[in-house]
Parts: C-alpha cells; sequence; structure tokens
C-alpha cells in the first residue's frame, strides 16, 4: 500500500486521512494490555522463547541462527543506500523501462503528452498509473503481462492544466478512473529470449486489455445476490462496475490473475452533508469526503447518499483470465471484504486451494481461505474459489496461533453472505489478533511455511482500530508505535496449509541501528549495512530466496537517517542473511516482482515517484514523473531467480 496525497496535504497517507475524517471510537482501556512492551521482555536478548522476542528462527529447527556471510547464496555485491532519481541495481546487473504510465497500447492511440498528461479517451487506450502487483503468463511462447494500477497522483495527472490537482470536469474523472484498474500486455524481448534484448510492449496484441473503474464485473461467491449488494443499477446484485486501488496480486494454478482491492473507500463521498453513515461502511473508512478524485461528481454511483450500498460491492479479489480479453472479471466474495494487499495461493496436503490474505490498515486482520473442492490439473476449477471456509488468525505470546474460521456460529452473524460483506465484523467477533497492517504474504516454494510484512502501525499500544478492538504489544507485534515494520513467519503443522494450527516467529524485524540503541534498532539480522523500514512487497523465487520491497519513510534523516530511497532487498530464510539488490528513484515505492519464463529476467515496479513533486524519473529534466515497470537482466545472461 503507497502513501499518497489526500484532499487535505500530500504528506497525509490514506490512513491519516480515513482518521482524521472517520476517527475511530473512543480509545479502550487497553493501559495493562501495553505494559507487555518488549522492553519488559528483553527484547533483543540472547535466550529467548519462541514468540514476539524470537526474532530470527532457522527454517529447519525453532532456534535463533547467525547469519554466515561465507556461506551467503545471495551471489551479488550489496547496493549502497541513495537519494538518486534513478534506479540502481548491482554491478554486473542492468536495468531497463518495459512499460510506463500513460504508454499507448495500440497504434491508433496517441503518445503521452507530457504537458496535458492526456485525456480520458486516450487513458483507456493505455498504460495505467502507478503500477503495483504483476504476473507474467506464457501462452505459446506469448509472454502476457498483467499489471495492477493501483491509483493516480492527482498533483501529477491533473498537474499539466491548472497545477491543482484537481479534476476540473466530467473527462478529468474519466481520465482518473482510467488510470486505475489494470493493465494486461504482451510483452516480447529484442531477439528473442535467447537474444537476451530488452523486453517492450507489443503494440496491437490481441490480448492487450485495459480494465478499469468502469469494466463489467460479475459478482460471485455467497454474497452474490445479497440486499446488501443490490442497487438501482444492479437490482440482482450480481453484477458491478470496475476495479480500482487494485494493490498486490497473486496467481492461480489454473492460469488466472489475482487482483486485490484496496482502499476503496476513498472514492466515495456524499453530495449531502448531513448524510450519516451507517457503523458498517465506517468500518472500512467510508466517509462523507472521498481522496479528492471528485467520481461523484461524473458518477452518481459513487455518491452514498444516493446509493448507500455501492461501497459494498467493492473490496474484494478480482479473478481475471488474462488470455481472452473479452472475459468478464469475477469477485470473488468467499475471499472476504477488506482492504486486500495481496493473494497468496498454495495447495493443502490433500489438494485443496488455500489462499493468504492480509488486510492493510492499522489494527486489521491476517486472512486464510480453504477451498471445499481440491484442484484438478486441466480440470473444471472455477468454484474453487467460490465455496470454501474463510478464517482469521489469532496469535498467542507463545509462538502457536490458529485460525479460526468465520460462520455464522462462531461469529453471531446471520449468513455467510453477510461474512463475506462484513468481514472485518466477523473477525472482530472471533477476537482475532490485531496486527500492524499486514501486507503480502508469500509462501516458500521449497517449504511449507508462510511469510507476512507487517509494514508499520504508528498506533499500536496508543489506538484501538476502526472497530475499536484493542491493539496491545506483544505476539508477532512486539513494539509500540511502530515505525519500522516487521515480516512474521508461521509454519503449519503436520507441514499442511490446510492445518488450522501453526508454530509461528519473527524473521525479522526492521529498524535503525545507527540511530537507536534499543528495540528500534530492529533484530540481529538487521546491520548498518542492509538496514530498512517498512517492508511492503514479498515473493520467493524458485531457488526459495525471499525478495522484499519497502513502501516506507524515505526522508533519510532522524529515525530514517541512512535509509535513502525506499527499496528491494534478498533475504535467504535458511540463514537469515539480508541484502540489498536496488534502490528506487526520488519519492518512489518499490512494489511488484515478475520473472521470465527462464529466470534471466525480473520484472519490478516502480510506483509514484516524484510523489512530492521531486523527480523527474524515468525521462529527466522537466519532464513528467511516471511510474513504470522495469525489468532487470544480469550482464553475463545468467538467471536472477
Amino acid at each position: 500500500m503507497a502513501k499518497h496525497e489526500t484532499t487535505e496535504a500530500i504528506e497525509l497517507s490514506f490512513d491519516d486521512f480515513d482518521e482524521m475524517n472517520n476517527p475511530p471510537v473512543a480509545q479502550t482501556d487497553f493501559d495493562v494490555l501495553a505494559e507487555k512492551a518488549l522492553s519488559r521482555r528483553g527484547f533483543l536478548g540472547g535466550s529467548v522463547a519462541l514468540g514476539a522476542a524470537a526474532f530470527v528462527m532457522g527454517t529447519t529447527s525453532l532456534t535463533p541462527f547467525a547469519v554466515h556471510a561465507a556461506d551467503s547464496r545471495l551471489g551479488f555485491e550489496a547496493v549502497a543506500t541513495n537519494t538518486l532519481d534513478t534506479v540502481t541495481v548491482p554491478k554486473g546487473y542492468s536495468w531497463h523501462i518495459v512499460a510506463k504510465w500513460g504508454q499507448p497500447l495500440w497504434s491508433d492511440a496517441p503518445a503521452f503528452d507530457h504537458a496535458t498528461r492526456g485525456t480520458g479517451a486516450s487513458q483507456e487506450r493505455a498504460f495505467g498509473d502507478n503500477n503495483d502487483g504483476m504476473a507474467l503468463f506464457n501462452d505459446a511462447g506469448r509472454n502476457i503481462l498483467v499489471v495492477n494500477n493501483e491509483y493516480v497522483n492527482r498533483k501529477i495527472i491533473y498537474g499539466g492544466a491548472d497545477g491543482t490537482g484537481k479534476p476540473r470536469n466530467a473527462d478529468d474523472v474519466r481520465k482518473g478512473k482510467a488510470g486505475h484498474g489494470i493493465s494486461v500486455v504482451e510483452i516480447k524481448q529484442a531477439g528473442g529470449q535467447q537474444g537476451g534484448g530488452q523486453w517492450a510492449i507489443v503494440k496491437d496484441s490481441p490480448v492487450n486489455r485495459r480494465i478499469t473503474a468502469d469494466t463489467p464485473m460479475e459478482i460471485t461467491g455467497p454474497a452474490r445476490g445479497h440486499d446488501l449488494l443490490k442497487t438501482a443499477a444492479d437490482p440482482s446484485g450480481t453484477k458491478s462496475l470496475g476495479t480500482w486501488n487494485n494493490c498486490g496480486n497473486g496467481r492461480t494454478p489454473w492460469g488466472t490473475y489475482l487482483t486485490c482491492e484496496e482502499n476503496f473507500n476513498g472514492y466515495f463521498s456524499s453530495s449531502d452533508p448531513d448524510y450519516t453513515v451507517s457503523p458498517e461502511l465506517s468500518r472500512y473508512g467510508v466517509g462523507l469526503k472521498d481522496w479528492g478524485y471528485a467520481w461523484a461528481t461524473a458518477d452518481e454511483r459513487f455518491d452514498i447518499s444516493k446509493h448507500p450500498n455501492e461501497p459494498n460491492r467493492a473490496g474484494y479479489i478480482v479473478e481475471v483470465d488474462p488470455f481472452d480479453p473479452s472475459s468478464t472479471p469475477k469477485k470473488r466474495t468467499a475471499l472476504g471484504r477488506f482492504k486486500h494487499e495481496n493473494a497468496e495461493l498454495v495447495l493443502a496436503k490433500d489438494g485443496r486451494v488455500v489462499v493468504y490474505l492480509g488486510d492493510d490498515e492499522r489494527g486489521e486482520f491476517l486472512y486464510r481461505y480453504v477451498s471445499n473442492g481440491v484442484f484438478s490439473e486441466g480440470g473444471d476449477n472455477g468454484d474453487l474459489l467460490d465455496n470454501g471456509t474463510l478464517s482469521v488468525a489469532k496469535f498467542d505470546d507463545g509462538g502457536r496461533g490458529q485460525w479460526i474460521a468465520l460462520t455464522p456460529a462462531s461469529t453471531g452473524m446471520a449468513s455467510q453472505a453477510e461474512i463475506s460483506i462484513h468481514t472485518r465484523q466477523a473477525a472482530s467477533a472471533v477476537g482475532a489478533t490485531t496486527m500492524d497492517r499486514p501486507e503480502w504474504v508469500a509462501a516458500n516454494p521449497n517449504s511449507v511455511e508462510a511469510y507476512c510484512c507487517l509494514t508499520n502501525n504508528k498506533n499500536r499500544g496508543l489506538k484501538p482500530n476502526k472497530g475499536g478492538d484493542a491493539t496491545p504489544v506483544g505476539g508477532p507485534n512486539p513494539r509500540k508505535a511502530n515505525k519500522y515494520g516487521q515480516i512474521v513467519r508461521w509454519r503449519p503443522d503436520g507441514a499442511d496449509h490446510g492445518s488450522d494450527s501453526f508454530a509461528w516467529d519473527l524473521f525479522v524485524v526492521a529498524g535503525n541501528p545507527t540511530v537507536h540503541d534499543d528495540d528500534r534498532k530492529g533484530s540481529t539480522n538487521v546491520t548498518a549495512a542492509n538496514m530498512f523500514n517498512s517492508p511492503d512487497g514479498l515473493a520467493f523465487d524458485r531457488n526459495g530466496l525471499m525478495w522484499i520491497q519497502t513502501d516506507g519513510n524515505y526522508s533519510n534523516e532522524k529515525d530514517f537517517a541512512g535509509q535513502g530511497n525506499n527499496q528491494m532487498l534478498v533475504a535467504d530464510p535458511a540463514t537469515g542473511e539480508i541484502r540489498r539488490f536496488l534502490v528506487g528513484p526520488k519519492q518512489c515505492e518499490v512494489t511488484g516482482f515478475a520473472w521470465s519464463v527462464d529466470g534471466r529476467t525480473l520484472f519490478v515496479g516502480i510506483q509514484h515517484p516524484g510523489e512530492r513533486g521531486d523527480s523527474h524519473y524515468p525521462d529527466g529534466g522537466d519532464t513528467t514523473p511516471r511510474s513504470t515497470v522495469i525489468g532487470i537482466t544480469r550482464d553475463d545472461g545468467g538467471r536472477i531467480g
């Protein structure tokens, strides 16, 4: 999740804006719980029990490990932090631009105009803005890159008009809506894959497609047809328009793409200033004001005083067929409704589909879905994401945890449909563990274990979440007012992702050892040479190395002195070693991963460069900053992952 501009000030994050305009319930009485702060536990001590204080744990045993550089599998020279307005990769590696915001996907679409930043019509036929999660699919040698376009920078997309950063008319709103969604593009490597040339978009490819905030969608799963999803435009509650604020992603073994709707709430507003927002919508951050996109001025469905059910139709996992541009994307309500970060799909021992899901907001929850049916290679898997059990994680302080099924019996809610729509309320009802913003989840392909980035949480131990749930210090959330974040790891019992219980530890706790000498310096595998803050993106390569991307504070001062721009690091889960691989340009987030079929190209996203006005990446000079997908290769032509 990126920290972006709002209607009030460019410095505010989405969460801050929501908190200011829709404050949480009064603080609950958890002063006693806050006393569980790790300062009392010997946070960085050497002899610690498995759990909150057990930072770095080995893959094959639950005992602390040491980092052995001599045995390193990280075969590259670490990149130093910097504040340059470009991408920095290790010696022996090169990068190039594969796609960038506003790049036309068809020959009849105009080139990007740096002065006007285009129109609604041109943006609908061009690569979307602020790319995030992505996946590469291959069909008989054709490489199809599917990329989320999370949002648009208002100060940039509208900056070429009058400098206000606000849409002036209906076409500006149309342009903004078209900048959101998904870009599906064929890409091709110059000289063929064996030639090792640069990758680029294939204009006019039959698979090229833009999916935007206006694309027809089908609603499936338990909530399909429920009264809370019915609107004047769709009295059946089975069809909706569009997907937006698409953050992380996932992919299925049957060859489809999963896109994740995150901060959907910030696009709704009310034309009636006296309208009373329901508690259910307030829990999701829907209020009287939007984030300045003004979609309701040109599209009435975003006016909650007129269409109060419309927000209930957003906040889902959407399944897309990348091979069929005429197919209708499906909103899979069985996977719950919240601010989805990504969707990590694995298989249980018996072949059932398991999906791990994070809700990226302060004090929200970590979820798991397990299908009723089993995956069949080459068979009909169309309903596996519609029929199953959605659970939420509960961690204890002793290094154990369980998945609590969200059912009418366990939650006291009327139906599974209601749970699918009001998932946060269901998780609160069963006493799930409030987390420090669960972002990407990644499963190790070579070991039955999963990891989740808990990026930060300034409210930890200070304020409840929006549902009034306490956010005590302890368990996988070990620091009060957490600025730096951590990565939690769990191993399902019986080496089976379908198991309802697990052991957990903290793989790394980020921090700044050059500034602090307490719990804020981080775990033992964080040093002055590899320090970072706010882990966000997470993925494994086929060799079992874990790639970490950051979306954090890039001020390079005070608590974050020496950490430079946002970055991408590589970690070895077996040893705990972490090494910096890439540094992004000014004011960007590094987000999204994909590998070429031969493993010789790593595709990475560079999102919102210059979000505060201080970048001209990637074109330099006085040009408009533009988000990009880049390709990284080794100069010797070897494999990266």
